[in-house]
């Protein structure tokens, strides 16, 4: 096995054990970027010699017999909305092409001092804004284990690098199901944390009360090692929880047994592919013959999730973008003889089409005379399904459901209906609403060998429980799998 195929733990443990260096680790992903990256799509910006810079200094803290980070020399990569200072971030826009931060996001400050090697900046669909990555401006990103699909979104660069081998770690960040979905779609692990949990300073904004970075990786124990290295308290965001957090890594085999797990019919219903239902039923069958107590929860208000979660997101983006304007960064267009008209042109010029969609819908829900009848009806509805949730944890400690309700779809097939579109994030989006942690993990394959991921969501702050769940799906399945092959 190459070093590129192996998990962060695994690297981790021939680290210290001297069996392979950081250097080696890097050139071994480089040279599997430059191998199928011409296929695969995933980066916006390689930055190989920042990787090698960072894997020599760690190298030598080694020589010299210095305790290091777990995370030390684990060559990661990050979807191009965290701001990364002199690294170009785009958001996949137009809008932002040439846009070189002249600071890092906070999660990237505690990689860095964790001595992370950083291999680039990920695709995504623009701003965020997307279920498939063919919203980018600049690339199509493709699924590993079929060229000819899409790898989900927004995180698509993120998930399709994992599943190709091109990262060993990435991050990536959920509005909606923007880090589960594309794990789902490409057979990774992805978890979307506490709301609170990790810090989105230098996370470029698409809905600030939903936005969430969240870490990726190829088995449970990466994704709870990344997890524990970017969460806590940060004084730059005032969304961020001031808490005790309780260990992770290593402490995650304690088994399903006596654990109450809910299953809500909501998420089994129409709209819902028949192999996804199989696949996910049939994992809960063997958490349950695992030793889990399986009980039947009812969370009515699903059905409407999706409208709500639509109206303010798209609302907050509506505010959040009304920055681009072509006067104090990014595009700007060279038309327009009035100030008015440079509005005009650069954000007709700069912001692609489904960009323009949502914030003509956020508009519009905000203006006078619909506040009321959307955007307000919207909020309390977000607050009905918070309760809902909380009722449900009063019979379980977690809830399984699918993580989205289909596999990887073919490039093209929904982008006439973004109705279609918008419906991939119908089994993730209650989580954002609530504020919840949720994890995706592979459970299964389809007809055509595609990847059907499981959601494990949580009550807040109880990502140990979910992990714990989730590597126990894992271990069933007998462990973190081979990457596929790239054709």
């Amino acid at each position: 096995m190459q070093l590129y195929e192996k998990t962060a733990g695994e690297l981790h443990d021939m680290l210290r054990k001297k069996d392979c260096s950081a250097s080696e680790a890097v050139e071994s992903l480089i040279e599997r970027i430059d191998a199928v990256e011409g296929k695969v799509h995933a980066y916006l910006t390689k930055t190989p010699e920042l990787a090698r810079e960072t894997a020599k200094k760690v190298d030598e803290r080694l020589a010299a017999g210095e305790e290091l980070s777990p995370l030390a020399g684990i060559p990661i990569a990050i979807k191009d909305n965290i701001c990364t200072k002199g690294v170009r971030t785009t958001c996949a826009s137009k809008m932002l092409e040439n846009f070189v931060p002249p600071y890092s996001a906070t999660v990237v400050h505690k990689l860095e001092h964790a001595g992370t090697p950083v291999l680039g900046k990920l695709n995504l669909d623009e701003f965020a804004m997307g279920s498939s990555c063919e919203n980018s401006h600049f690339q199509n990103t493709a699924n590993p284990h079929d060229l000819g699909r899409v790898p989900g979104g927004s995180s698509g660069g993120s998930a399709a690098a994992l599943a190709a081998g091109e990262c060993t770690l990435a991050l990536g960040s959920d509005t909606g199901g923007s880090i589960r979905q594309p794990a789902s779609y490409c057979g990774v692990v992805g978890l979307k944390p506490t709301y609170g949990s990790v810090s989105r300073y230098g996370l470029v904004a698409f809905a600030s009360s939903l936005d969430q970075i969240g870490p990726m990786g190829r088995s449970v124990e990466d994704v709870a090692l990344l997890y524990e290295a970017i969460r806590g308290m940060d004084e730059r965001d005032l969304t961020s929880a001031q808490r005790e957090y309780e260990p992770l890594h290593g402490q995650l085999d304690g088994g399903v047994r006596g654990m109450r797990l809910g299953v809500p019919e909501e998420y089994f219903g129409p709209g819902v592919e028949d192999e996804v239902k199989e696949a996910v039923r049939a994992q809960i069958g063997e958490l349950e013959r695992s030793g889990a107590v399986i009980v039947p929860v009812s969370l009515p208000s699903t059905g409407y999730a999706l409208s709500a979660y639509y109206i303010i997101s798209s609302a907050e983006a509506s505010s959040n973008l009304a920055r681009y304007d072509g006067v104090k960064y990014g595009y700007r267009s060279e038309n327009g003889s009035s100030l008015e008209e440079l509005y005009l042109n650069t954000r007709s010029e700069g912001f692609g089409d489904e960009v323009k969609r949502r914030i003509m819908l956020g508009t519009f829900v905000l203006s006078s005379g619909y506040f009321d009848a959307y955007y307000k009806r919207a909020k309390i509805l977000q607050g009905r399904i918070g309760q809902e949730f909380a009722s449900a944890f009063d019979a379980c400690d977690a809830i399984l459901t699918p993580t989205a309700p289909d596999t990887a779809f073919r490039f093209g097939e929904h982008t006439a209906d973004p109705l279609k579109m918008y419906a991939s994030d119908i089994c993730t989006v209650t989580v954002n609403i609530a504020g919840l942690p949720a994890v995706s993990v592979p459970c299964g394959k389809d007809k055509n060998g595609l990847p059907i991921g499981m959601q494990i969501i949580g009550r807040k702050f109880s990502e140990k429980t979910i992990l714990t769940v989730a590597k126990a799906v894992e271990t069933l399945r007998g462990g973190y799998h081979s990457l596929p092959q790239i054709g």
